[in-house]
């Protein structure tokens, strides 16, 4: 089934938006995270048209070229969250099922708890209740797999980032070819400014999130190197509404991209509640 790329204006900026799937399917809003673009739910995005529903995939703030501003503060959590509701309003979508990994999973529980009558349903992958992620860092385990930020953050990080064709983000995972948009004059700083307007001074309260109240899915791999499992047990802690807790195993921290068929079935399952 074809998809359709949209330019949706939100205030100040312009988001490449990518919209697909049966004219009446019910709406699901994909969130993607760092360092691949909504390109990583391409498989996802295929299933879930078969499946009926409707999918819209926005390249988020820095990631669309429309939507690049140069001051770190402009990437701080309200800002993203500010931007997904504004491209639901843009194109007059009520409510939607609400999927988010890694970065996109953080601002698709902030989303789900300021905005609960706009989503029928959360499915986060990887990434716990940010609630749950803060308790998960009083252990050594959590702290030690969240090291690498202290490396994103420090002024001049794309440098070393860059060297020998991103070699240290190939070494965690993601191909070149997924790392070829980064290359945008201003786009790895971009997405990085996700990790120093979020992630530096008072972060407790800059990501402080209240507990969900919708129906919530998470579905975390065993295999993942940044996100432990403490963080995803802890979640349930922070969920109100029904939870399913789904655990695959022997899958690394790519979800979208290494287990597309499993993750949109849990999308699939989710949005059949409604």
């Amino acid at each position: 089934m074809k998809t359709e790329q949209r330019a949706i204006t939100v205030g100040d900026y312009t988001f490449d938006v990518e919209i697909g799937g049966p004219e009446r399917g019910k709406w699901v809003l994909l969130l993607h995270g760092f360092p691949v673009g909504g390109s990583c739910y391409s498989e996802v995005v295929q299933r879930l048209h078969e499946s009926g529903l409707r999918t819209i995939v926005p390249e988020q703030r820095g990631y669309s070229p429309g939507a690049r501003p140069t001051e770190v503060e402009e990437y701080g959590i309200d800002h993203l969250v500010s931007d997904a509701i504004g491209i639901l309003n843009a194109l007059g979508v009520p409510y939607a099922i609400l999927v988010g990994h890694d970065w996109g999973g953080l601002v698709a529980w902030h989303l789900a708890s300021r905005y609960p009558d706009r989503f029928t349903g959360l499915v986060a992958v990887s990434t716990g209740h940010p609630s749950a992620g803060r308790d998960a860092l009083s252990s050594g385990d959590q702290r030690q797999r969240s090291s690498y930020i202290k490396k994103f953050v420090v002024p001049g990080a794309e440098e070393a980032i860059l060297a020998d064709n991103f070699k240290v983000l190939r070494d965690f995972g993601v191909t070149a070819e997924e790392l070829v948009p980064l290359k945008a004059p201003g786009a790895l700083t971009a997405a990085l400014n996700w990790y120093r307007a979020n992630f530096t001074g008072d972060v407790k309260t800059k990501m402080s999130c209240r507990p969900v109240e919708i129906h919530t899915t998470l579905v975390w791999s065993d295999n993942d190197s940044a996100l432990g499992r403490e963080q995803a047990d802890l979640t349930s802690r922070y969920v109100y509404g029904e939870y399913r807790f789904c655990v695959l195993p022997g899958v690394d921290h790519w979800i979208p991209q290494h287990a597309a068929p499993a993750l949109a079935s849990e999308i699939a399952l989710r949005s059949a509640v409604f």
